[in-house]
């Protein structure tokens, strides 16, 4: 129910760039150049150059193209990989997932064994999240179906409200969101709306207002990735007017996380000064708070230079984000799946001006940071394509 069926020729499908999969799908849409230009407002030369490999499409010409043809971003990437989730056994979880994800509202039977206390799920969220904050998909997956399914029976089992209801429910909207991070990462964007849709009720229950904003920034990306950038960006903005800046340390990460979201789409929407002026004002928060892991968003003036980074490349200024890269200086003991993507965002910058060498070799340190995030991220297939 919630795989996606893969195209024909799967493995060789997943082997051509962006261009030749728009070709493909503008072919079976029945489009000619000139109809798919009117459609996506690009001129048909310049979809021609894509199509050849001859140019790599910027953002907002890639979100264009894909609302014109009525798919979402991940479809024109190539993902989801089918053949690697295979290869990692991946694919056999994600009907598990579902089901788990599903069964929030079942009670258990009588024979089931009951969820562990409140303080041990705890520190198991905690290794999750530190398994989260260093990529590794593959080993999280694996976990995942029998932990919703604790997570699940703990919140029916705390129904009373109270302290331990909210510690309850906290522990399911962090299990949700990781069943956001991991099937996104892997291109299964129906079921990571799931993960969400359970993670946005919990995380209402908890107590926390700045889980419910963890909630919204990660929903915002799912709407960029379904080409919608405007929502995403208006969701963005929801939820900074509902996260009150308290003055806590905590607080201003995630509204400056917010901030950097916004940026990203508001670049990917073709609005560079607008895009410009959100990372300015993260970068002025990033200043007060100094680098912080809270919430696993990474905030701090290191993430708001990676960010600003990928938005030059976003816009083809392959050359400026290389000059921003420059000035990056990783933290001792940085998150690595952050770092796996700066060095995925740089290695793209180096291979668009023909510094080959050096895209491989940043390739191989996101490898070698953060292996599984690298093998499915699909930057990393289109660098390796062109």
């Amino acid at each position: 129910m919630y795989e996606r069926v893969a195209p024909v020729n799967q493995g060789k499908h997943e082997q051509k760039g962006i261009g030749p999969r728009i070709a493909e799908l503008r072919a079976l849409r029945g489009y000619s150049l000139r109809d798919l230009g009117k459609r996506a407002h690009v001129s048909p030369s310049m979809l021609s150059r894509i199509e050849s490999g001859d140019r790599h499409p910027s953002e907002p010409i890639l979100a264009a193209v894909a609302r014109a043809m009525g798919v979402d971003m991940s479809t024109l990437r190539g993902q989801p990989y089918i053949h690697m989730l295979q290869k990692d056994q991946l694919d056999t979880l994600l009907a598990p997932i579902a089901v788990a994800l599903d069964g929030w509202d079942v009670h258990p039977l009588e024979d089931d064994p009951p969820p562990r206390p409140l303080p041990v799920l705890e520190t198991e969220l905690r290794g999750l999240i530190e398994k989260r904050a260093q990529g590794r998909f593959v080993e999280i997956g694996k976990d995942l179906p029998a932990l919703i399914a604790e997570a699940n029976h703990l919140v029916l089992l705390h129904d009373p409200p109270g302290r331990d209801r909210e510690r309850a429910h906290w522990i399911l909207s962090e299990v949700c969101r990781t069943v956001y991070v991991v099937t996104h990462r892997i291109g299964f964007n129906d079921l990571a709306r799931l993960g969400l849709s359970r993670m946005a009720a919990a995380a209402a229950q908890s107590g926390d207002p700045r889980e419910v904003a963890i909630e919204r920034w990660n929903r915002a990306q799912l709407m960029a990735d379904a080409a919608r950038h405007d929502r995403g960006v208006r969701l963005v903005e929801q939820a900074l007017r509902d996260l009150d800046d308290d003055g806590e340390v905590a607080t201003q990460a995630v509204r400056g996380a917010l901030h950097l979201k916004a940026a990203v789409l508001t670049g990917r929407q073709g609005d560079p000064d607008g895009a410009e002026d959100w990372l300015g004002e993260a970068t002025r928060i990033a200043e007060q708070t100094g680098e912080t892991p809270a919430y696993e968003v990474v905030f701090g003036p290191t993430n708001c230079l990676i960010h600003g980074m990928a938005m030059a490349s976003d816009r083809d200024r392959h050359g400026k984000a290389l000059e921003r890269a420059a000035k990056v200086r990783m933290p001792n003991g940085y998150p690595a799946a952050r770092a796996g993507h700066y060095w995925v965002d740089r290695a793209r910058a180096e291979v668009w001006t023909a510094r080959h060498a050096e895209a491989m070799e940043s390739l191989e340190t996101a490898r070698h940071v953060a292996p599984d995030q690298t093998r499915y991220h699909p930057s990393v297939h289109e660098t390796v394509a062109a």
